[in-house]
């Protein structure tokens, strides 16, 4: 294998282990839900035991990762950017919310989701700052942010609607970079990790 490939594949490793994302994506439809009250989710306990299990299929898809394909710590410099990407992206999620649809007087108002247009721009971003833009990376998030940016979103706070987009989103972004894990690396070891 070529050694600029080699390298270029291990940088983008750690960013397609996106199994991870399939529980990481129920965490956005959980807190829908629990802001809702919907059902079960009017309890706190029950929104705190789906975290633990929110946490505990991420900790098992994690070693599965680390068994079947080992392990790849980023550079310095991809963790700063990283790090960097994600913290402008708190910064834009919550000033972006605001700006694009707040009732306060100094917001724009518009008919939009803001979370989805918000999280779209964020995941676009990110994905071209630390893996790099893959088709499946433009289709997702570029159809996230046309369905936020939308006219339709009149009356009620759309906030919940957005995380749900948001957490399908990101399940279906996962599961189509863990593809591109096993196009890139071929299919899972046994046992890789132990040892």
């Amino acid at each position: 294998m070529d050694p600029r490939r080699l390298r270029s594949a291990a940088a983008e490793y750690p960013y397609l282990r996106g199994l991870i994302s399939v529980p990481a994506g129920a965490l956005f439809i959980v807190s829908a839900l629990g802001n809702w009250q919907w059902g079960p989710f009017a309890h706190t306990w029950v929104f705190l035991l789906a975290l633990l299990l929110i946490a505990g299929a991420c900790a098992a898809v994690a070693r599965y990762y680390n068994e079947h394909f080992g392990r790849v710590t980023p550079s310095t410099r991809q963790q700063v950017k990283a790090a960097a990407v994600a913290i402008a992206g708190v910064a834009l999620v919550f000033g972006g919310s605001l700006l694009l649809r707040s009732r306060a007087d100094w917001s724009l108002d518009l008919p939009v989701n803001p979370i989805a247009i918000v999280f779209a721009l964020l995941m676009l971003a990110y994905s071209a700052a630390v893996a790099g833009l893959r088709p499946h990376h433009l289709v997702i998030w570029g159809s996230l942010f046309v369905a936020g940016a939308l006219p339709v979103w009149t009356g009620a706070d759309p906030s919940n609607v957005g995380l749900v987009m948001c957490g399908a989103a990101v399940m279906v972004n996962g599961v189509l970079d863990h593809l591109a894990l096993v196009r890139t690396f071929g299919p899972p070891t046994p046992s890789l990790g132990r040892g």
